[in-house]
């Protein structure tokens, strides 16, 4: 069973000082998500005697990827949540709290209810913050007057209730200027209500339009190609290097910074019906003003080398998953890839050996491309080189994808993903598709 601590918040003693509980455990995580389960349940596969805490305030898991079909009608959002105290594995201590700050120099972590928490070992990967405030007029338009977005379960069900009941006119969907967990998800939602228009007899008094901050449409080329000619087949209208700033609710606009090709910046407003926004992201504040930060950075990722995964100043911390500083795109394909090299050279850094194994940039995005339609985008993410993890040619829609996708990804996540199953490509390598130029 998960082993719960009792609440430990901070006592006053008898001349008024702050008495902080203290505790110590091996390896402490930081975040219960996809990649702090993962890790632990990986830990324990290869060592079950290891004392590992997991520091993760939510009762509830998402299995986020969920949050792009809840928006097209294909999942209700409780498809997509469990229980925490159900995933954290046997024997894993499971800290209810916050972490707040990060003291690598004396090896501990201190949480929001007053618990310092010290470790021989550190994992760091509490998922990445979603910074709604950055749009002026965001927050406060969420949810209603046709302002929504996937990047929550709060609002993805009202991005469905939008596109199911809309009735024509301007419906905008954008990409910010910093990094964001599954690049693709911005247009992914944006495919599916461009056919559910259709359905619906809208679409020829619809404009469909994506700004993003981008000047392509995916990072790697093979499969950006393939997005030119579905936006191009779709009429749907693109604005590269177009970032949004604003959203002005009560006369339902949206204001951009267009980036000229002379580099000069043009202030545009766009009227929209209904606009489906994904917001600024970055590592969590308490690591972005912590020692284990990039120096300068503003996004504050955690620092780690893109190879071992293990941080380049403080070599007992680690890192994985959208808070880390490693160069390829935040999912939980690339969590899949990069945790059983974590773990490998952790427990290499415990017996004294030479860290080893090295992680490859693997990740991969589903690219929705419409209702039964799918690019699985495997590619590795350091070089931008297409990959797969089946006998098929990827760069292509595929029925058979929109079903891997829509079944199978989502049982895989909760059955052998989080459990440490190893990664199901490995049992076909031999047969795996191979890149050729």
């Amino acid at each position: 069973m998960v082993k719960l601590p009792e609440k430990q918040s901070p006592t006053i003693t008898s001349d008024g000082e702050i008495s902080i509980k203290k505790i110590h455990h091996q390896i402490v995580i930081i975040g219960g998500g996809a990649a702090g389960i993962t890790s632990a349940s990986l830990l324990l596969a290869q060592n079950d005697s290891l004392d590992i805490a997991i520091v993760e305030p939510e009762e509830k898991h998402y299995y986020q990827p969920g949050w792009t079909m809840v928006g097209g009608g294909v999942f209700q959002v409780e498809e997509t949540v469990r229980d925490e105290k159900d995933l954290i594995p046997q024997g894993v201590t499971w800290i209810k709290d916050y972490a707040l700050k990060l003291d690598p120099d004396n090896n501990t972590v201190l949480t929001k209810e007053g618990l310092q928490i010290e470790y021989d070992y550190l994992i760091v990967c509490p998922g990445i913050q979603i910074n709604w405030h950055l749009i002026k007029g965001l927050k406060e338009s969420l949810g209603k007057n046709g302002v929504t977005s996937n990047y929550s379960p709060i609002y993805a069900p009202y991005t469905w209730e939008l596109i199911q009941n809309f009735q024509g006119g301007n419906a905008i969907f954008t990409y910010p200027n910093t990094p964001i967990k599954c690049g693709g998800a911005p247009q992914k939602v944006m495919y599916m209500a461009d056919d559910m228009f259709r359905q619906l007899g809208v679409r020829d008094r619809t404009n469909v339009t994506y700004c993003t901050t981008l000047t392509k449409m995916f990072f790697v080329k093979e499969y950006s190609d393939i997005l030119d000619k579905v936006v191009a087949e779709r009429n749907i209208e693109v604005k590269f290097r177009c970032n949004l700033k604003e959203i002005k609710a009560d006369s339902k606009e949206a204001v951009f910074d267009l980036t000229k090709d002379d580099e000069t910046v043009e202030e545009i407003t766009l009227k929209y019906d209904m606009i489906h926004v994904a917001p600024p992201q970055s590592a969590p504040d308490f690591i972005k003003e912590s020692p284990l930060a990039v120096p300068n950075n503003p996004f504050g990722w955690v620092d780690v080398n893109k190879d071992t995964l293990q941080h380049n100043r403080y070599p007992n911390v680690f890192a994985l998953g959208d808070a880390s500083s490693l160069p390829t795109s935040k999912t939980s394909a690339a969590i899949r890839g990069q945790a059983p090299v974590l773990v490998a050279n952790l427990l290499a850094l415990m017996t004294s050996k030479p860290l080893e194994n090295r992680y490859n940039g693997y990740t991969c995005c589903p690219l929705i491309t419409g209702y039964n339609k799918l690019v699985m985008a495997e590619f590795d993410g350091y070089t931008f080189t297409p990959m797969s993890s089946f006998p098929l040619n990827p760069i292509k829609e595929r029925w058979s994808m929109w079903i891997m996708k829509k079944h199978i990804l989502p049982w895989v996540y909760w059955n052998r993903m989080l459990k440490g199953q190893p990664f199901e490509g490995n049992y076909i390598k031999f047969m795996q598709w191979k890149y050729k130029k």
